[in-house]
This record gives structure tokens, C-alpha cells and sequence, in this order.
């Protein structure tokens, strides 16, 4: 089955297979943005999940041996999903196309923005929140397949190593990624169009990621997850900015002041971000780590928010 886009599908989904190889996430934050500009959730999303359930257990599988210590941390996270799963995908299911990428765009932005902002609060009553938190994940994810800037957020705010988060990254996602799968069966959404994405995206995956996790130890981690953020933002204001032109919205070029408010925060979020960085090595995180026992953020991981 011929599909238009193809050679632009390609390029999307190698380019986030390299930054999913090296950051351990950001496959479906990068893919999503630019491929729903000529492709429709319902389409995209089937596809996305069915090889987001191979490469999520890839992840967890090379993580393997930090699972026994977050697994019991992450337990009430993937308990929540179970709900919110089903509720994304009748949203999927039963929303319009154009308002389904609308909302796509809108709940992504504030999510990446916060991200490249820093934000940070560990959170006490860890497993309590992990129930609700797992719930909106679910609904996230299943709408969008993107779960990856709020998983950073409360990983690394709590206190994750680079194992350790690679490997709770790893259970949440192929946990959220095969609800999802189910989820999507039961509903009908897998079309023949959808499964023909599949085997276009997975030579991406495969050349993608290893070279990812080698381009990685050449360069610092911290500020190549930064420039995906900016590059995730820039894409995402604009996709909204269009929807909110073709839904008629906001009429005309004004429409577009959207993506120049949100070039213009971000510049100044990349400005604090570059201005504050000390020296030091490709991939290699110059702050001290916690001492032994304190609870809050670990500075020996690359994938701490800044």
C-alpha cells in the first residue's frame, strides 16, 4: 500500500529513533509534532503504539538489572494507567480529527515548556500521587503517545539515577504502551492504513537508536535533551498556531502569535539555560551528586530537567 509522506515519515522517525537512543525517551515527543502535520491521530497513534510496545520493552530489557529497585516505586503509577487509558482512547475514538490534533498540540505544550523551565519538587507522598499521576499519564498517552516530558519531570525529581530512571522509564512505558495496544483492538482503531505505517517506521528504530546511544557519548547530555526541547517546542507552537488558523479560531496571521510567544519564552528559558552552565565533558553532568539518603533530585543522571 502506497501512503503519501513516506520519505518524510522516514526522515521524522529516524530522527526521533536517534534521540530516543540517546536520551532513553523523546520517540513519540518528536515524531508526533511534525507527523500529525499531514497525518490524523487515528492513523498515527495505532502504528506508533504497536512499535512503541517492542521498543519500550528494548529499553527496559537493557535496564534490566535497576528494575527490582523502582519497580515497587512505580507500581501505583501503572495501576493508575488502567483507567486513563480507557478514557484516552474514547476520546480517540470519538473526537474529530482537526479538535483531536488541537488538543494534542495544547496539552503538549505547557508539558514541554515546564520541562525546559527546570521545574522541580520532589515529591513526598510518592506513592498517593502515583495513582492519579498514572491516570492522566494514561489519558496522555493514549491520546497522544507522548508520556515522556512528565515522566522526566517526576523521575528525576525524585531522586532517579540514570539506571534506576532508565528502568522505571522503561516499566511505565511498555506498561502504557501495551493498555494502550489492547485498548486501541477493542475500539477498532487499527486500519490498514495505520498497520502500512509500521513497517516504515521500524529500519528507523533499528538504525535510529543504537546510533543514538553512540552520538551520545560525544556530546553533553544535558544540553543536546535541551536543543530537543527547543526544537520539540518550536514545532509544536507551530502545529497549534496552523489548527488554530484552520479551525478558524483565531483568523489570519494572527494566528501565529502562538508560536512567536513560545519561540520567545523559550529563547529566554535557552538564554538562563546556557548562561548557567559550567564546563565539563560530553554527556558528563558537572554538579555533585545528593549525599547518600537525601531524597530529591540525584545530579549524576544526563536527563535531569534544567
Amino acid at each position: 500500500m502506497q501512503l503519501p509522506h513516506t520519505p518524510e515519515l522516514i526522515v521524522i522517525t529516524l530522527a526521533a529513533a536517534i534521540v530516543n537512543g540517546a536520551l532513553g525517551y523523546g520517540f513519540s515527543s518528536i515524531t508526533v509534532p511534525l507527523a500529525l502535520l499531514f497525518l490524523s491521530n487515528r492513523v498515527l497513534n495505532p502504528a506508533l503504539v504497536l512499535v512503541e510496545v517492542g521498543l519500550n520493552a528494548y529499553v527496559l530489557w537493557v535496564n534490566r538489572d535497576a528494575l527490582s529497585s523502582v519497580a515497587a516505586r512505580v507500581r501505583p503509577i501503572v495501576i493508575g494507567l488502567v483507567p486513563g487509558v480507557v478514557v484516552g482512547t474514547l476520546v480517540v475514538a470519538q473526537v474529530r480529527p482537526d479538535w483531536l490534533k488541537f488538543g494534542t498540540y495544547t496539552l503538549l505544550l505547557p508539558l514541554i515548556l515546564v520541562q525546559a523551565a527546570g521545574f522541580r519538587r520532589p515529591i513526598r507522598a510518592e506513592r498517593s500521587f502515583g495513582y492519579p499521576f498514572g491516570a492522566g499519564l494514561g489519558v496522555l498517552y493514549s491520546v497522544t503517545t507522548i508520556s515522556g516530558p512528565p515522566l522526566a519531570v517526576l523521575l528525576n525529581n525524585q531522586g532517579l539515577a540514570k539506571r534506576e530512571f532508565r528502568a522505571a522509564l522503561g516499566l511505565i512505558r511498555l506498561a502504557e504502551s501495551s493498555f494502550t495496544a489492547l485498548a486501541y483492538l477493542y475500539a477498532g482503531l487499527y486500519t490498514r492504513q495505520s498497520l502500512a505505517l509500521t513497517p516504515l517506521i521500524i529500519p528507523s528504530l533499528l538504525v535510529g537508536v543504537p546510533l543514538g546511544a553512540w552520538l551520545i557519548r560525544h556530546v553533553n547530555a544535558e544540553t543536546f535533551r535541551r536543543v530537543c526541547m527547543s526544537f520539540d517546542a518550536w514545532v509544536v507552537s507551530f502545529g497549534l498556531s496552523t489548527l488554530l488558523r484552520t479551525l478558524r479560531v483565531v483568523e489570519g496571521r494572527a494566528a501565529y502569535s502562538v508560536m512567536v510567544v513560545v519561540v520567545a519564552i523559550d529563547a529566554l528559558l535557552l538564554y538562563r539555560f546556557f548562561s548557567s552552565r559550567p564546563s565539563g565533558g560530553p554527556g558528563v553532568s558537572t554538579a555533585s551528586e545528593s549525599p547518600p539518603g537525601q531524597r530529591g533530585p540525584r545530579r549524576d543522571s544526563p536527563y535531569l530537567p534544567s
